[in-house]
C-alpha cells in the first residue's frame, strides 16, 4: 500500500495551552482518525535558534528535539494538515514523504486460512475478499 509520512519536528518544551506540542499532536492524530502516531525523543539537534541542545550538557538538554511520525493514506494525512498548521504556527517543522507501508500478516489476516484455501482451482472463496487486511 503507499501510503504518506508526515514528521514533525519539534522542541521538547514547546507548548500548546499548557500541553507539551508534541502531545496535543499525538492526541488530534488520534481524534481525526489517522492509523497511528509515535514520537521520538532526540539526543541532539538545532533548529532555527541554532542553538546545539544535547543531553551531554544539562543546561542544554532542557529543549531536546521532538519527532512525531505520523503514516497513513495521502488523503488521510492531508486531511490532518489544517490542525497541524494551526499547532505549529511559527514553531517547528513538518516533513512529508511518500512511502510504500509493508505490514507482517497479523492474526486477523491469518484467520480462517485453512477454510479459504478453496480446492486449489486458484478462485478465491466467500471472506477473502474486504478482508481488513490493509491498513486504512
Amino acid at each position: 500500500m503507499n501510503g504518506l509520512r508526515l514528521t514533525v519536528l519539534v522542541g521538547e518544551s514547546d507548548t500548546w495551552h499548557h500541553r507539551p506540542l508534541f502531545a496535543e499532536v499525538v492526541h488530534r492524530a488520534h481524534r481525526a482518525g489517522l492509523a497511528g502516531a509515535s514520537v521520538f525523543r532526540g539526543v541532539e539537534g538545532f533548529g532555527a535558534s541554532s542553538v546545539v541542545h544535547t543531553t551531554r550538557l544539562l543546561s542544554l538538554s532542557e529543549d531536546l528535539p521532538v519527532a512525531i511520525v505520523i503514516v497513513d493514506t495521502e488523503e488521510r494525512v492531508r486531511a490532518f494538515l489544517p490542525d497541524l498548521e494551526e499547532l505549529l504556527g511559527e514553531e517547528g517543522l513538518a516533513v512529508l514523504d511518500p512511502v510504500e507501508v509493508i505490514r507482517p500478516p497479523g492474526p486477523a489476516d491469518d484467520e480462517g486460512e485453512d477454510e479459504d484455501k478453496g480446492d486449489g482451482d486458484g478462485e478465491s472463496t466467500a471472506g477473502d475478499e474486504g478482508s481488513g487486511g490493509e491498513a486504512r
